[in-house]
């Protein structure tokens, strides 16, 4: 069954567009591959990322499946990233932590969140944005599979704690996933 639903998600992800959407697509598409490029080859900040903690959503899952899950994914990441004149934040980065199931899941990724800033100096932020990658989970035979999700985030001075919503059905996804990123 895990193996059908892998064999789908890359089915999926590999849906043939129409030349009006391939359009969109490819405007898109071009948009994030020079924001990477500017990313990697323009100064940038080095990120540490350190996750800890998965809420699994007590409305979308029984007692007996909270109680088995590991909310604690301890784990560490690595990234790059940059905030523009706009205070608009973008990163490239991986990560590795403790799963649900503890079991390791690991996630590449290109993330861009909107900031409004406050303070003096605009130490303080709040943004919401978009996080695109791919996780590698152990009920997928660490397949690559495609993962967007809505991020958001909380920042003060080089702290950023930061959140992603996995949406979900009953007993599965829906988990608010935090991580704190310290640029340096």
């Amino acid at each position: 069954m895990k193996l059908k639903l892998t064999c789908l998600a890359a089915l999926l992800s590999c849906v043939m567009f129409t030349k009006a959407e391939a359009g969109i697509i490819g405007d898109w598409t071009n948009f994030i591959i020079d924001d990477v490029k500017d990313i990697w080859n323009n100064e940038h900040d080095y990120d540490l990322y350190i996750p800890f903690y998965a809420w699994h959503n007590r409305l979308a899952y029984d007692k007996k499946h909270i109680r088995r899950y590991n909310e604690y994914p301890w784990g560490g990441g690595i990234g790059i990233s940059h905030t523009n004149e706009e205070d608009t934040w973008s990163g490239i980065y991986g990560m590795a932590f403790k799963d649900s199931n503890s079991y390791l899941e690991t996630y590449f990724g290109y993330g861009r969140q909107w900031n409004w800033t406050a303070g003096d100096e605009k130490q303080w932020r709040v943004g919401l944005g978009y996080t695109l990658g791919v996780t590698q989970r152990h009920e997928y035979y660490y397949i690559p599979v495609p993962l967007p999700l809505p991020i958001f985030g909380l920042g003060y001075r080089s702290l950023n704690i930061q959140g992603a919503y996995i949406p979900g059905v009953k007993n599965d996804g829906n988990v608010l996933f935090l991580f704190a990123r310290i640029n340096f």
